[in-house]
């Protein structure tokens, strides 16, 4: 299986937009030259030490098209915004993308609650979103059945429920604390973790919330102690994963398990806990090669990701650029006639596997990426590791 591999196939996975989606043939941020892309990031907010690397991992796949020539004859230019992971800052972005900027899509947008607060506006403005990341659920609620709207990342009840059942079944806890952000990731991650308790007749001991921002866990953790768990899920962001993991390390409690859901199993994780993140577990969206591991055309990306940007490359660029890659390599299966309909088209009939991807995956009739692959890893010797082969969290149950 080679690591980078990007096609455009028809076939079961291929449709047909359906007639009565409102798309028109009007083209906003597309002229003779250029097309005109946007997105915003936690810059300068509570998960501002993930951005640079999906920052760069986007910019990096579009400089990689306009040093071609760009897209069938058109540049790509790239506009980001900060949302600071605020709703409020969030719409304030996007109205400027939308109405200042005038973006033929947006790409990779960050964040639940910023997505939430402005989904609506961007489809009402036959503008695609494609692949903003956070609660996907929460997303597709927000539009309903809107076809300009392509989920990549796997739902946060679909993938804790398939990690907490593994861990059911294969690290056997008896008690079950749950440590969460407040606000929608967590209520969509604790569906999944009731769900996977419900199958064994379980509930969960304790659980505790924390809000944006917050950097001391030591209370959280102080009230699983005292609850008596064995096993510590995490709603939790990279930063505050790290912090937890330390925070465990820091008391002593050895005999306690934890793992982080999706968003913590990163290598922003290990990088901030260092040792203390060793013998933690994680749910993977997408694979972690450290890059001393990397061979063939991802090692080729490796470097080229180092000169560009003088540092090394982790799992969110890689993530980031293949979110850039998929919509490059659709817009560029489009051809000339570039309208939301016509890209909406040639991403429903689209096929991916790329560096950010465990296999190959196409759209679903609501245009959310499926399989929904994940994988379990535990931090060895300051490396995430397999511990699972790849589950698909619709075939577990």
């Amino acid at each position: 299986m080679t690591i980078h591999r990007r096609t455009l196939l028809s076939g079961a996975a291929a449709a047909v937009v359906p007639a009565f989606l409102p798309l028109s043939s009007r083209a906003a941020g597309v002229s003779d030259n250029e097309i005109v892309l946007g997105t915003h990031l936690d810059l300068s907010g509570p998960v501002a030490v993930a951005a640079p690397p999906m920052r760069n991992g986007i910019q990096m796949r579009i400089d990689e098209a306009n040093e071609k020539g760009g897209i069938n004859g058109r540049k790509i230019k790239l506009i980001i915004e900060d949302n600071a992971s605020q709703p409020a800052q969030a719409v304030r972005a996007v109205d400027k993308l939308l109405k200042r900027d005038g973006v033929f899509a947006l790409v990779a947008p960050f964040g639940t609650a910023p997505n939430v607060a402005t989904l609506k506006r961007v489809v009402s403005s036959d503008v695609i979103c494609f692949a903003p990341f956070g609660a996907t659920t929460m997303f597709r609620d927000a539009v309903g059945d809107d076809e300009r709207l392509f989920t990549i990342y796997p739902n946060y009840d679909t993938s804790s429920y398939a990690g907490l059942k593994w861990a059911l079944s294969n690290l056997h806890p008896k008690k079950i604390g749950f440590i969460y952000l407040e606000g929608q990731f967590g209520d969509v991650a604790l569906k999944g973790v009731k769900q996977a308790l419900g199958e064994r007749g379980m509930a969960l001991t304790v659980q505790s919330g924390y809000k944006g921002g917050d950097i001391d866990f030591s209370s959280h953790v102080s009230r699983m102690r005292a609850a008596g768990v064995d096993l510590i899920f995490g709603a939790t962001a990279p930063r505050e994963t790290a912090a937890v993991a330390s925070e465990l390390k820091k008391i002593g409690w050895t005999d306690v398990k934890f793992m982080s859901a999706t968003p913590g199993r990163t290598q922003i994780v290990t990088a901030l806990a260092k040792a203390d993140a060793e013998g933690i577990y994680g749910i993977g969206s997408s694979p972690i090669i450290p890059t001393a591991q990397a061979q063939g055309a991802f090692r080729a990306w490796v470097e080229s990701y180092k000169r560009r940007f003088g540092i090394e490359a982790d799992d969110a660029a890689s993530q980031f650029y293949g979110y850039a890659d998929w919509f490059m390599t659709a817009l560029a299966a489009t051809g000339r006639d570039v309208t939301a309909a016509n890209v909406v088209s040639a991403l429903r009939k689209s096929n991916y596997k790329g560096f950010g991807s465990y296999e190959a995956q196409h759209f679903s009739r609501k245009n959310h990426a499926t399989p929904e692959w994940v994988q379990i890893e535990k931090v060895q010797n300051g490396v995430w590791t397999k511990t699972s082969p790849l589950i698909n969290p619709a075939l577990t149950s």
